[in-house]
Formats: C-alpha cells, sequence, structure tokens
C-alpha cells in the first residue's frame, strides 16, 4: 500500500521553543496535524482527518474561542484533507474509509468533507461524544462504525482490533477514554499513528523530555492520567521495532516525508 504523510491543519501558538522544541522562545512556534492517507486496493483510507472545509471557513461555528486563541491554527484550504486527496488526483468519494484516534477538533474536522466514508472509532469514544471538549458540529452526519477495544495483543498491546490485515486499532487511552492509535503496515514494517498519546518526539527518548509548555497542555487535557502514562512508556519501548510518531510533531512530519521522498 502506498502511504501519504499529510499536514492537515499548521498551528503557531506562541512560546517557541518552549511548545515546539525549536529556535528562540520569541518565535512563533510550529505545530502540524499529522494525517495518513493510505491508497488501498478498495479504495483509500484515512487516518484523523485534520481541520476541515467548514471550520476554516466559519472557525467560531465549530473552533472555541480557546482553542482558536491558544492554537491560532492557519486558516489555509490548501491544508485540508479534502484539498490534498483532489490534488493527488482523487476525489472525496474515493475515502472509503477514515479511522480516527479520537473526537477532539482538530482530528475530526475534516470528516464532513468525506460524507459517504466510514468513521472507525473505539466504542468508548463515541460514548463519550457528549464530553463538552468536542465539537458535534463536525461529526453530527457521520457514518461511524464503532469497535470494541477487545481483541489480539500486538507489540505488548492489548485489545488491538482488526479493521483489516495492514491496519489495526492500538487502544491507547489516557488522552480520551476512547483514544486510539491506528497502525498500517508497509512493506515489512509498521507504521503506528498514536494521535495524541503524546505530543513531542523527546517523549520517546529515556529519559524522556517534551518541552514545559507543551508538558504542562499534555497534562491539562489528559483524561486518564495513569493509562497515559502506561501508554507512553510502552511506546518507548516499541519505538525501535514500529515506526511511531504523534499528531502533532513538525519533526516527526518532516522526517517521515523525508524518507518518502
Amino acid at each position: 500500500m502506498k502511504v501519504h504523510h499529510l499536514n492537515c491543519g499548521t498551528m503557531r501558538p506562541v512560546g517557541g521553543r518552549l511548545v515546539d522544541g525549536q529556535g528562540s522562545v520569541f518565535r512563533r512556534a510550529e505545530l502540524v496535524c499529522h494525517v495518513l492517507l493510505v491508497e488501498a486496493p478498495d479504495g483509500l483510507l484515512l487516518v484523523d482527518s485534520g481541520l476541515g472545509l467548514d471550520d476554516l471557513r466559519d472557525p467560531r461555528a465549530t473552533l472555541s474561542a480557546r482553542y482558536r486563541w491558544t492554537s491560532l491554527p492557519v486558516y489555509d484550504e490548501r491544508e485540508t484533507a479534502v484539498r490534498q486527496v483532489e490534488a493527488l488526483g482523487f476525489a472525496a468519494s474515493d475515502v472509503r474509509d477514515i479511522a480516527l484516534t479520537h473526537l477532539d477538533v482538530d482530528h475530526a474536522g475534516g470528516l464532513r468533507d468525506f460524507p459517504s466514508a466510514r468513521v472507525h472509532v473505539l466504542k468508548e469514544e463515541l460514548d463519550d461524544r457528549d464530553n463538552p471538549r468536542y465539537s458535534p458540529a463536525q461529526w453530527r452526519h457521520a457514518d461511524f462504525v464503532p469497535h470494541e477495544p477487545t481483541g489480539e495483543t500486538w507489540f505488548g498491546f492489548d485489545g488491538v482490533r482488526e479493521l483489516r490485515p495492514d491496519v489495526l486499532l492500538v487502544p491507547l487511552i489516557g488522552h480520551t477514554r476512547g483514544h486510539t492509535g491506528v497502525a498500517v503496515k508497509t512493506g515489512d514494517r509498521w507504521l503506528l499513528h498514536a494521535g495524541d498519546a503524546y505530543f513531542f518526539h523527546g517523549a520517546l527518548r529515556t529519559p524522556p523530555h517534551v518541552p514545559p509548555v507543551l508538558a504542562r497542555f499534555e497534562r491539562a487535557v489528559q483524561t486518564v492520567a495513569e493509562l497515559r502514562v502506561a501508554n507512553q512508556h510502552r511506546l518507548r519501548e516499541v519505538a525501535g521495532e514500529v515506526d511511531v510518531f504523534s499528531a502533532h510533531d513538525a519533526v516527526e512530519l518532516r522526517r517521515h516525508r523525508k524518507v518518502l521522498a
């Protein structure tokens, strides 16, 4: 399967290296919405959807004031998943499935741009959809396919569900109650989109390092602290065997794009 690494939503919060670990504290930081587009034999699969067209055209309708003021997203329609799918010569209707790590606004915003796609999500996440952190207008139309977090063991992770032999849902509970990673097999290697299970590439080092402002944010938005910490520990252990990356780290996105160049 051919895999494309897309940025479906740049964010430029203040704080520079206190947020993204790069350069001066006086510059605007760079965060991304790392989305996978998988060309499968039976149609396209997206892993997460980033921000969507409607989020950028009328942000106050779906993006909270807090999100807009703290994240400072770049309102560029060319970054939406649907525009990038079209730029590759496909149509929105070619996207048959979307595997969603969780329902936060910068992961689920693009769902409205692919109304015919099946949206795969853990049942616990869907059960918590009334959580005020979410924006139901982004996904009220969605054809959700809920998955129980029960299944096989994969690289030490339990409850792994198979969407297809080369695409797995890997429960990474902690950031939200139904947060999941999505593993995609390419050749003899697995990619693991870890969503918001961690936010900074330094979290996979031993000892881990996360810039202070980003670390504070990570703790502020967690739902189950002990599971988030335990899953990060396991991700560090498997990072040599599996190509692990998170949703918002620009360094990881550039690294994976370079590998494919």
